[in-house]
């Protein structure tokens, strides 16, 4: 058996490492915007601030891996991938990167408004690091991607913001980077173009590149990326997988600290326990309780929800994903525009979702919550707290199997006609 030392050297370095990285900014205590105020008060005392952007910060980030950054406002994700690129120079620690590098956190900088679309993809792209001869060689398939055929010697004052952002985007994925540093990109563009960029950064994914990805999309963190870290006031506060930091960024969004509320031996559970999940259960098309259904069969999940305060209008929810994570189903009260009404403090209620189970082999396992009305505040979440396993006597490899109609018919062409 090798030893730990063999072991680490038979192990790839990582691509990102980031050790106790430090960042302070100045905040000026008094604004002075004008030439007259210096005039007027020359000795007024202005000083400033210290804010801590980043305090000892630090992770590493292996090669190939999708690895996200998620954080509230002011948290420090910004701030974090600018020391990464080199904008910001931190004032202790130490940031180590293997490869080279493309950032994605300001797209369109560089770019002269007074001159056409042509010309900046050339001298953007140049910019990024491509080659005079390769930037004019990758024009037109940056362009076609773009979708502005059209528009290419039209200066880039007169395009529209959503087409800036298309091109902006177009030219910096052509970057054949082996790290990239991801800002809210996905955020931009209409729904066409955002599906466009979720398909580029599966294909990076699926290319190996390391990519860290700041954002707020917690369905793109559970979409895309391996691990991730949550930041808050400039501290790393978790990393681990996607799920489970998406829970303590809702915690934290909703105002409260992230905590986990389970006992030892029990499920985790999230919210402030205004009402909670007593039981969670699965059902057959007769209504017992079961732990398996087959694949074709009518089945239901089934909650009871207990109310320790008065509670108007609870929404419980649902969500049902396979062993790898993946969402299969997710519905709400509000979403079946189902009014739950006024519940007292002592009630108890069952919340039932009735389904068709198309799903592939396998375990399904249950996450319910139940949220408050107003705010979309978190009583009580329990993930993965029940589950059951779906049987088949095929497997065709997708996640769902939804109900065909197959058809096949030969055309037979008529015998031609010999020339004259």
């Amino acid at each position: 058996m090798p030893s730990s030392a063999e072991h680490r050297q038979a192990s790839p370095p990582p691509a990102v490492v980031v050790t106790g990285v430090d960042k302070t900014f100045a905040v000026p205590k008094e604004q002075v915007s004008t030439l007259k105020e210096r005039a007027l008060h020359p000795f007024r005392s202005r000083g400033s601030n210290d804010f801590r952007a980043l305090d000892n910060v630090s992770f590493d980030v292996a090669k190939g891996e999708f690895f996200g950054i998620v954080g509230r406002n002011g948290s420090g994700k910004s701030t974090l991938l600018k020391c990464l690129a080199g904008i910001y120079r931190p004032e202790a620690g130490e940031i180590r990167l293997r490869g080279r590098l493309s950032t994605f956190i300001e797209l369109g900088v560089g770019f002269n408004m007074d001159l056409a679309a042509r010309d900046n993809v050339r001298i953007n792209a140049i910019m990024l690091g491509l080659s005079p001869a390769e930037a004019s060689r990758r024009f037109h398939k940056i362009i076609e991607f773009a979708e502005l055929e059209e528009f290419t010697e039209l200066k880039l004052k007169n395009y529209s913001s959503g087409m800036l952002v298309r091109l902006a985007f177009s030219t910096a994925i052509q970057v054949d980077a082996d790290v990239l540093l991801i800002d809210e990109v996905l955020a931009v563009g209409d729904a066409g173009f955002q599906q466009k960029c979720f398909e580029v950064f599966q294909q990076m994914k699926d290319d190996g590149r390391t990519i860290l990805f700041v954002t707020h999309d917690m369905g793109a963190v559970k979409r895309f990326c391996d691990r991730a870290m949550l930041i808050e006031h400039g501290q790393v506060k978790i990393i681990d997988e996607p799920e489970r930091v998406g829970m303590h960024y809702m915690e934290m969004n909703f105002g409260r600290d992230a905590v986990n509320l389970a006992q030892p031996g029990q499920s985790e559970r999230y919210g402030d326990q205004g009402a909670t999940i007593e039981e969670s259960w699965f059902e057959d098309a007769e209504g017992r309780r079961t732990q398996h259904l087959q694949q074709g069969e009518h089945g239901a999940f089934a909650m009871r929800i207990a109310f320790h305060r008065d509670f108007p209008d609870p929404v419980p929810c649902l969500l049902l994903e396979n062993d790898q994570h993946h969402p299969l189903l997710a519905t709400s009260t509000y979403d079946a525009q189902l009014s739950t009404g006024w519940n007292q403090a002592g009630d108890q209620a069952v919340f039932r979702v009735r389904f068709e189970c198309l799903f592939g082999p396998g375990r399904i396992s249950a996450t319910p919550w139940v949220m408050y009305p107003v705010g979309a505040e978190l009583a009580d979440r329990r993930p993965r707290m029940s589950s059951f396993v779906v049987s088949s006597t095929r497997d065709s490899g997708a996640l769902v199997d939804l109900p065909t109609d197959v058809t096949y018919e030969r055309v037979i062409e008529p015998a031609r006609t010999p020339a004259a």
